[in-house]
């Protein structure tokens, strides 16, 4: 149920709609309805939202909100999304509280993921 003056609800600009719905249920398992050629929505994402069809994309540089998913396994959630097709514009980095990397996926939205699990031990690996 909305809550009385919270955020409720995140719409975000796609090039290609059709790509960014194979994007986020590859990657993440989404879902999607859509509402005519030009929106898709969908839900139960933590924050409910659509895409609609443009030419822009959201990005940090050009002083969009940056929305933020967490991960339990931030190598892992890494890999999955290369493999469905996201770009890592930002490499997995080090701040206050844990690691993060930022992504686009494939109609050029920058997100970012974080995680508050120390970096695997190992060859390559980070210390927290």
């Amino acid at each position: 149920m909305p809550a009385h003056e919270k955020i409720d609800y995140v719409e975000f600009p796609a090039r290609d709609l059709a790509a960014s719905k194979s994007f986020f249920h590859a990657a993440f398992g989404w879902t999607f309805v859509d509402y005519g050629p030009e929106y898709a929505a969908f839900s139960n994402q933590g924050l409910d939202g659509g895409f609609f069809r443009s030419e822009l994309a959201a990005s940090v540089a050009r002083g969009s909100a940056l929305l933020v998913f967490y991960s339990e396994h931030l190598e892992d959630t890494q890999a999955k999304i290369e493999k469905a097709g996201g770009r890592i514009v930002r490499a997995i980095f080090p701040f206050p509280g844990g690691r993060r990397f930022h992504f686009r996926e494939p109609s050029g939205n920058e997100f970012a993921v974080w995680s508050d699990a120390a970096a695997p031990t190992g060859e390559g690996a980070l210390e927290p």
